[in-house]
């Protein structure tokens, strides 16, 4: 084998080499990067069991319906960065509105987005038992100040047990600062267990009448 012939080959195996290189650092960076997905999502996890152990902790024994919405709702600010939150509950063929007082996002005419919920739309939701979204909601029958409603983002996570939907949760704030489906995952995370306990609450509360 004259030179010619040994450089020849020497270059062949140096570029075998730098291909396999490439292609091991390749696989090197998928496999860091799928650990660091993994992670990602095990220390979601993580706070989201934590999230529900403090919340069912903070909940039990409750026996008056009003208490139980009301520390929901201060839990469930603290989740979302103050959004707002409302509980609508069937009652018979109607719904009963539970809102906190210190709801904000009021439009210049001091407009809420629960002044739009006609009773159709609000039966609707609970219908579809699934996460509706300010689009879902429009598509369902939502109307009135589109300017208004426009400005808002805005999640309906319904409230049921056994499969019977008795209400749901509204939770919204400014489209600038949309809601994220952490969020809405954590409040989701929960809402089987709240149901439980508002419908023991209003057990308790037809026995007592």
């Amino acid at each position: 084998m004259n030179n010619i012939d040994r450089h020849k080959k020497i270059q062949a195996i140096l570029k075998k080499l730098n291909q396999e290189r490439k292609k091991q650092a390749k696989q090197i960076d998928i496999l860091c990067n799928d650990m660091i997905v993994a992670q990602r999502d095990f220390i979601k996890r993580l706070k989201t069991i934590d999230f529900r152990a403090s919340f069912y902790e903070s909940i039990i024994g409750t026996t008056d319906l009003n208490s139980l919405l009301s520390t929901s709702t201060a839990i469930f600010k603290e989740v979302t960065n103050e959004a707002n939150i409302t509980f609508f509950l069937r009652q018979n063929e109607s719904f009963e509105i539970f809102t906190s007082e210190d709801n904000q996002l009021n439009s210049p005419e001091k407009q809420h987005i629960e002044q739009c919920f006609s009773n159709e739309l609000m039966t609707n939701i609970c219908i579809s038992n699934k996460i509706c979204g300010i689009e879902d909601m429009f598509a369902m029958g939502l109307q009135d100040n589109l300017t208004y409603l426009n400005t808002l983002s805005a999640a309906a996570i319904p409230l049921g047990t056994a499969g019977s939907v008795q209400g749901f949760v509204l939770i919204y704030r400014s489209s600038e600062n949309k809601l994220t489906s952490e969020e809405i995952s954590k409040i989701s995370s929960v809402t089987s267990g709240l149901s439980q306990a508002i419908y023991s609450c209003l057990t308790l509360l037809n026995w007592s009448e």
